[in-house]
């Protein structure tokens, strides 16, 4: 080998040359005899985010072992695109939790943000992914109102995010652009300035898209149906932790309206699901909509891919008994496109079918037939194919999907690494 070096220098670089070509090519062909670019499927590997199919990225799940990349769901099913007409309290929503404490978002100049991070891309990106309910906490900051991620109740320099008008003005666009969307927003509210939510949603444009408190119902009833909303444009639903700002300011207090299980560490252990003390009983029946919150209490953006598995498909089943066979209108998560495969979006798919239109999942579901007249669909079971590719980072935009999304910031783009040379697609 010694002698290589000193005599034969340049015929070992080009035999290791010839070597490295030589296992990119099968890394190649093996990827293309597994399925061609833009057509792989949930499960199928990949290398690239072009290789995977529309509303899936290219990704991977330490957390559970799946260090090699292969295609992950990254887009929901609307609910109303597929079964349109009924009541709003008969569909589940996707939200994020901390919709606005998002990974890489400057924090203020010279200041070092100390706080959790529980979401990944933009809001508008959210919403374009299928997320239609968030879970924003607003503080009185700096003269205005801001989102924050504190604690006592008060905004500081170093948990503030940005003015809560530019994610408001985020909703008002989307909603502009998609005229038969409904949002749901959920306040976790410290703002003492007086009519301060009320003039900053007006400032936002969004006041002509609120659904009046006036007729949401309150014993329990049915809501108006998706049809209804949509076509009286009360497509935004505004909800306060503070009972008084509903008679103050015409926002509608959220545990008069919504049945919540507990947050954090509690709401995620397996077996159990109570109620949040500030909600009436879960199996009360005297609130229509329930939120269901899945998150633990420290949110870690590697293990959600697990947390978004097996888990989650356990609890939700664990929900809907305690609720007394209600199942549950908004799902609640961090890091929401982290899974191992199908993950939230999946469950949510599996959540709507049954009571939309009897079959397993709204992907059987077909408009105008009969209830339980289900389509025949195959649900990809198989495990990732393992090949060469190394760990993944860098951001993903989907291909070929009617809405474009992008993945945040540490996932997807293929990294292939070796001893002594780096491609970076």
């Amino acid at each position: 080998m010694l002698a290589c070096f000193a005599d034969h220098l340049g015929l070992c670089r080009a035999t290791a040359i010839g070597y490295l070509f030589l296992l990119l090519f099968s890394f190649f062909i093996s990827i293309s005899t597994s399925c061609s670019i833009g057509n792989c499927q949930v499960l199928d590997s990949c290398s690239q985010a072009t290789d995977c199919g529309p509303g899936l990225y290219c990704g991977n799940c330490p957390a559970l072992g799946k260090t090699q990349p292969f295609c992950i769901r990254g887009q929901a099913t609307i609910p109303t695109s597929v079964i349109g007409g009924l009541p709003f309290n008969k569909y589940s929503w996707l939200v994020t939790h901390n919709s606005f404490s998002i990974v890489d978002a400057p924090s203020l100049p010279g200041v070092q943000r100390l706080t959790f991070y529980n979401q990944e891309d933009t809001v508008t990106n959210q919403l374009l992914n299928g997320v239609r309910g968030l879970m924003l906490d607003m503080y009185d900051f700096d003269g205005d109102i801001w989102l924050c991620h504190s604690f006592r109740g008060q905004c500081f320099n170093f948990t503030a995010f940005q003015p809560a008008i530019n994610t408001l003005r985020e909703v008002e666009a989307f909603l502009t652009q998609n005229p038969t969307e409904i949002v749901t927003i959920i306040i976790e509210d410290y703002v003492h300035t007086p009519k301060g939510l009320t003039t900053l949603f007006t400032n936002a444009g969004l006041d002509k898209y609120w659904f009046p408190v006036a007729k949401m119902p309150k014993k329990g009833e049915d809501w108006p149906t998706v049809n209804e909303i949509v076509k009286a444009n009360h497509r935004l639903l505004v909800f306060t932790s503070v009972a008084s700002k509903e008679a103050e300011e015409g926002i509608a207090y959220q545990w008069k309206y919504i049945l919540e299980n507990e947050a954090g560490d509690p709401g995620v252990k397996p077996g159990s699901c109570p109620n949040r003390k500030e909600s009436r009983p879960l199996n009360s029946k005297s609130a229509s909509l329930f939120l269901m919150n899945y998150f633990p209490t420290f949110p870690v953006e590697d293990e959600a891919c697990k947390e978004h598995s097996a888990p989650l498909a356990d609890m939700i089943g664990t929900c809907y008994k305690a609720a007394g066979n209600m199942m549950p209108n908004f799902l609640a998560v961090n890091f929401y496109m982290r899974s191992d495969g199908g993950g939230v979006f999946y469950d949510l798919d599996s959540m709507n079918g049954p009571r939309l239109c009897g079959c397993s999942t709204i992907a059987a579901c077909q408009a105008g037939a009969p209830f339980g007249s289900c389509k025949n669909i195959s649900i990809p079971t198989t495990s990732p194919v393992t090949n060469t590719a190394g760990s993944f980072s860098g951001s993903v935009q989907f291909s070929k999907s009617a809405s474009t999304g992008y993945y945040p910031n540490r996932l997807v783009v293929g990294l292939f690494s070796f001893p002594w040379i780096m491609f970076l697609f």
